[in-house]
């Protein structure tokens, strides 16, 4: 059995209380990620034409008003 499936099988003998100890602690874990990741992609540049397309659209008027 690997690591993985022995991690499954103890998840799923959790008590309600501690499966959602776990599911907010690895949430918590996914946005950290997410958001090194945008942080990353921001300093590399990978974000510049996404940004500038949207000012773009913004400047034409083309964005609807809230």
């Amino acid at each position: 059995m690997s690591s993985l499936q022995q991690i499954e099988a103890a998840i799923l003998n959790l008590a309600e209380n501690e499966f959602e100890q776990l599911r907010e602690w690895l949430l918590e874990i996914d946005f950290e990620r997410w958001d090194r990741q945008i942080e990353q992609d921001a300093a590399e540049g990978k974000l510049d034409a996404l940004a500038n397309e949207a000012i773009a659209e913004f400047e034409a008027g083309h964005c609807r008003e809230i």
